[in-house]
């Protein structure tokens, strides 16, 4: 990279970090199509490619004051691109367990093999639902229920709004209890008393 192209990406750097949104705009533009590239490679996957790259610029206009300390920001980004793409990854991976053991459960309840539900196999078929939300959805749901945050933490968490996050809530808890009813009978009583508390 030249002196002045070096120049010109501080001078850039320094005008988003104070908060120039013309000046970020210019940014994604500059790097959108190699992050895009970078993280594809990654996933293999053009739904959640565009899902990191999206979190990733995000991040980048959070943690914007950070960038006047940045010597090469394509390092940068492709630090924080890959950290971001590896934990998607890993949590995919923990759904996709989930949803197995989940699937084995409702098997072996299915064919008589247990007589009584575990509060383990519980967790596993709710796991197994929560994996299945909206991306928002489900970060709502998990800051509100395994988190036990409050609404209001949640909306300055996610930076919306608190009528959001009621309406993320109430769409995440109807979709639980309709998926749960649906995929065992089972559990009936089970998702009664959960979404009642």
């Amino acid at each position: 990279m030249s002196n002045t192209s070096t120049y010109n990406e501080k001078v850039l750097l320094c005008k988003v970090a104070a908060g120039d949104e013309n000046a970020f705009a210019q940014l994604f533009k500059n790097f959108y199509n190699q992050l895009g590239e970078f993280i594809m490679r990654l996933t293999e996957s053009e739904t959640l490619t565009q899902e990191i790259v999206q979190d990733v610029f995000l991040k980048i206009w959070t943690n914007r004051v950070v960038l006047v300390e940045i010597d090469c920001f394509k390092a940068y980004l492709l630090v924080v691109a890959r950290n971001h793409a590896f934990n998607c990854l890993k949590q995919i991976a923990r759904e996709n367990n989930r949803k197995k053991e989940w699937v084995n459960t409702v098997i072996r309840l299915a064919a008589n093999e247990v007589e009584e539900i575990t509060p383990t196999e519980t967790g596993n078929l709710i796991d197994a639902a929560v994996a299945l939300l909206p991306p928002q959805q489900k970060k709502v749901y998990t800051l509100s229920r395994q988190e036990g945050f409050k609404q209001e933490e949640i909306a300055r968490e996610l930076n919306i709004s608190l009528e959001t996050v009621k309406k993320h809530m109430v769409l995440a808890l109807r979709f639980l209890k309709h998926h749960l009813r649906r995929n065992s009978s089972l559990f009936s009583f089970f998702v009664l008393s959960f979404f009642q508390a």
